[in-house]
């Protein structure tokens, strides 16, 4: 979710930041552009807009990579211009094959020769200042990697919007999503600080290029994009960096309706995603594979050798995910008690799934197997029923719970700490056999009432079973 920017903050934020002083003698930086089948005017833009709004002295070159576009504008057109307008300023990289964002970042990084590397997609726009804050607190220290804070260019109208100051998060599945800052940071009371934030939206970010290098860069094993901004703030957080959003440095995006890559960057995403669990998550990899509704042992995703990863992270002698958790990202919701996850199905109606249902009815129903968020069933050591996608983080509500409430005979679907008898959110299940609330007695079943359908009722138990898709040993 984006946030638009508060007025009173906006206003004051920027008073702030006109306020402070940087030194003149700071790092340059080499400003990389990633781009396929870009609009060249888009593109001209954004390096127009890097020109113009970094002071000279710190601006050290433009990258253009060309992730091996088909677009005859970006080939020969588009290196006559930048090379008359800029000489000397600008170097274009070209993929002989479709690379990926990931790889092809790394390849910008190969041909940058700055001090400083700053990663942009080519649809944006730099406001100026932005880069004196940036290269200051890198100058302080080279093991932070920096993010401007992101507005938003809206792709019709090109108006820019500001957003709201936010930290930047992610889901078990890894998909990224802007969180509120930490809760040191509104004590301060000065929205011109930087803000610690536990990975990184991905389209843009600025860092020591040494220190990039140190830290193995972004994994060359993942594909497209997806994953891999996940995988930096966890590993430059282990690893002994840190990252944080500069309220001070802003950076417009356009938010694109339609994506150059891959139209199926889902399944990009969980591989990537599976990548990242396996080299860095230790006891929490299981949240990736629940949050995806994948088996732990054979997922069916050929995500690649890792061991290198692994060996990366042993030579740099990272802590472990545990101590992210944490201090880095505590608002993280965990789900280590869960004991089994997927589809739930009953043997008297296995073409149907237990299913959240429309959330405002507050009841669970049987649905056609789907296997998507809302039939992703998570039983607990605890006895607790839950169905729906994974939370986030402890600030927005979790998955709700089944409910016996020994009333109804339609098994309720509420949030479980509001739920005052322990009992009647407990049940007794074991794969392949009955689902007994613990206090009523009563058995989650299924009646079959022919033409009409199949309803999901709570009554004396009939010797019905239930199997959930996956196990936790």
């Amino acid at each position: 979710m984006k946030c638009r920017c508060l007025e009173w903050e906006g206003g004051r934020c920027a008073l702030r930041c006109k306020e402070l002083k940087y030194s003149k003698e700071l790092p340059q930086i080499s400003i990389i552009f990633i781009f396929v089948n870009e609009a060249l005017s888009v593109i001209l833009r954004s390096v127009h807009s890097a020109v113009n709004h970094t002071p000279t002295h710190l601006l050290k070159e433009i990258i253009l990579v060309d992730d091996n576009s088909d677009e005859e504008e970006l080939k020969a057109p588009l290196e006559e211009y930048v090379h008359k307008r800029y000489p000397g300023l600008v170097k274009v990289v070209r993929n002989q094959k479709r690379e990926g964002l990931i790889r092809a970042r790394i390849e910008g990084w190969k041909a940058a020769t700055g001090q400083v590397t700053g990663f942009f997609d080519a649809h944006v726009e730099f406001t100026a200042g932005w880069a004196e804050p940036v290269l200051s607190r890198i100058q302080e220290n080279r093991k932070r990697v920096i993010l401007p804070s992101i507005d938003n260019i809206k792709q019709d109208t090109f108006e820019v919007q500001r957003y709201e100051n936010s930290a930047h998060g992610y889901s078990w599945e890894l998909w990224c999503m802007y969180i509120s800052p930490p809760k040191d940071w509104w004590d301060a009371g000065d929205p011109s600080l930087p803000i610690r934030t536990p990975a990184m939206i991905g389209c843009s970010f600025v860092v020591n290029r040494k220190f990039f290098g140190e830290i193995g860069l972004l994994d060359p094993g993942m594909d497209v994009y997806g994953g891999e901004n996940i995988e930096l703030g966890i590993k430059v957080w282990l690893c002994g960096g840190s990252m944080e959003v500069l309220p001070c440095s802003r950076v417009a995006h356009i938010e694109r309706k339609k994506k150059p890559y891959n139209s199926n960057i889902g399944f990009y995403t969980k591989r990537n995603a599976l990548r990242v669990a396996e080299v860095w998550m230790d006891d929490y990899k299981s949240h990736v594979y629940i949050a995806w509704n994948l088996p732990l042992e054979n997922p069916g995703i050929d995500i690649g050798d890792v061991s290198e990863r692994r060996a990366l992270r042993k030579s740099l002698k990272c802590k472990n995910f545990q101590w992210y958790l944490d201090h880095v990202y505590p608002e993280m919701r965990r789900y280590n008690n869960t004991i089994a996850y997927g589809e739930l199905r009953n043997n008297k109606a296995k073409d149907v799934c237990l299913d959240q249902g429309p959330l405002e009815n507050h009841t669970a129903i049987l649905y056609p197997c789907h296997g998507w968020g809302p039939q992703l069933a998570r039983y607990t050591k605890e006895g607790f029923l839950h169905l729906g996608a994974l939370g986030t983080t402890t600030l927005l509500p979790d998955t709700r719970c089944l409910v016996d409430n020994s009333k109804s005979r339609l098994p309720q679907l509420l949030d479980c700490d509001k739920v005052k008898s322990s009992l009647y959110k407990r049940w007794n299940f074991i794969q392949n056999g009955a689902i007994m609330n613990k206090g009523t007695g009563r058995c989650l079943e299924v009646e079959n009432r022919g033409l009409a359908g199949i309803d999901l009722i709570l009554r004396s138990c009939t010797g019905q079973r239930w199997t959930i898709k996956n196990s936790i040993k």
